[in-house]
């Protein structure tokens, strides 16, 4: 039986390395795709796998192709802007929906899918880290399944697999530890954009890449646990593992471990989420071969060289609205970063002052949650111009 997908961000490294797991089995068909702004890349992509329905964001950019593909008899209906996201994500012969976009673009696209039954393979981090209790409160009424795709809460995911959930002591979140892991905070002063670029272990896009030489991906990794895993803070820990064999580990109360191990790349978690439940094997994942692992090393991370951690933490204890105004505040920063406004200290600087002044609003609904991530994009713009 073929499983038909909508996949959200075809064009970034989620979705790139998505395509490729489908295009190496018949069995996996591609019916919806979207892109930010990268038409180029999606023309080749539309010629590839032929899906019926493709939005881009870019309006401009979306008229564009529309004439593109006309010129070319290509049968493709071309949509843009949010709608046009909306409806990708709710196609009704689409089985399952991957959420490989950056930002909080993705966060009303899931749940719109979420209304409609669609099985969520979430490649978004904030969409949970937003709206967790919303989102996950939505799969529930709508008994929708809701499947990790980052590594380590898709090894969490696996190793919880047939085990009860009050039998859980902790979950362990691993980190490399970024490009910056073993400088000093007078180094940290000096750092720059293409430094931060470079990552030791992981081929990413530049958002995630500086989060995670910040720590603030792991950050709002610990946020989307506690609500994928319906756990308390105390019960998540991060974990340093320069080599990121070990995914992420789940500790049980009777003192025993499970880890998930495999080969620091996306496909296994990207294959594992859309062939769930089975394990299907597929050529683009490759077993590790442990005579090539000469060591596995372990650290506490150094929350305070990167504070951006503990923020994270912080503002999953406080709840509420915290977490959307963290995550607003971490993108205009970061985005201020890679364009070279601010230095790499101040990212977590901006985020401190931005989580200052905000006063939480517990249990919100979305349009509340939509308000306030504005209202910290604007405290956040402002910030940056302070600098």
């Amino acid at each position: 039986m073929t499983k038909k997908i909508a996949l959200l961000g075809s064009t970034g490294s989620i979705g790139t390395q998505t395509l490729e797991v489908v295009a190496n089995d018949p069995s996996l068909e591609v019916v919806g795709l979207t892109v930010h702004h990268n038409i180029d890349l999606l023309e080749e992509q539309i010629k590839m796998f032929h899906p019926r329905l493709v939005c881009v964001m870019d309006e401009k950019k979306a008229l564009e192709l529309q004439e593109r593909v006309r010129a070319q008899g290509i049968k493709v209906e071309v949509l843009a802007g949010m709608e046009g996201l909306i409806a990708v994500a709710t196609m009704e012969e689409a089985d399952t929906v991957l959420t490989a976009v950056v930002g909080m673009i993705g966060l009303l696209p899931t749940i719109e899918a979420i209304k409609k039954g669609k099985v969520i393979a979430l490649a978004n981090k904030e969409t949970l880290v937003t709206a967790g209790e919303l989102v996950m409160g939505a799969a529930k009424a709508h008994q929708v399944s809701i499947l990790p795709v980052d590594s380590e809460h898709s090894a969490i995911f696996q190793c919880l697999r047939g085990n009860e959930h009050q039998s859980i002591s902790k979950l362990i979140l691993t980190a490399s530890g970024g490009p910056f892991r073993d400088y000093t905070k007078e180094m940290l002063q000096d750092v720059t954009v293409e430094a931060a670029l470079k990552h030791p272990n992981w081929s990413m896009g530049s958002k995630i890449t500086i989060d995670s030489a910040s720590l603030m991906n792991k950050g709002l990794e610990v946020i989307e646990a506690k609500h994928l895993f319906d756990v308390t803070p105390e019960q998540i820990d991060v974990i340093v593992h320069r080599e990121s064999i070990i995914h992420s580990m789940v500790e049980y109360k009777d003192g025993s471990t499970m880890a998930q191990l495999g080969l620091p790349n996306m496909m296994h978690p990207i294959a594992y989420a859309l062939y769930y439940p089975e394990r299907k094997p597929t050529s683009c994942v490759h077993p590790l071969d442990f005579t090539k692992v000469s060591k596995l090393t372990f650290d506490p991370p150094k929350k305070d060289l990167f504070p951006c951690l503990q923020l994270a933490y912080d503002a999953l204890m406080v709840g509420g609205t915290m977490p959307a105004v963290l995550n607003a505040a971490n993108e205009v920063a970061v985005d201020a970063f890679l364009k070279k406004q601010i230095t790499f200290l101040q990212i977590s600087q901006i985020i401190h002052e931005v989580m200052a002044r905000h006063i939480c609003i517990n249990r919100p609904s979305l349009d509340e949650i939509i308000g306030i991530d504005e209202w910290a994009r604007v405290m956040s713009r402002q910030e940056v111009q302070k600098q």
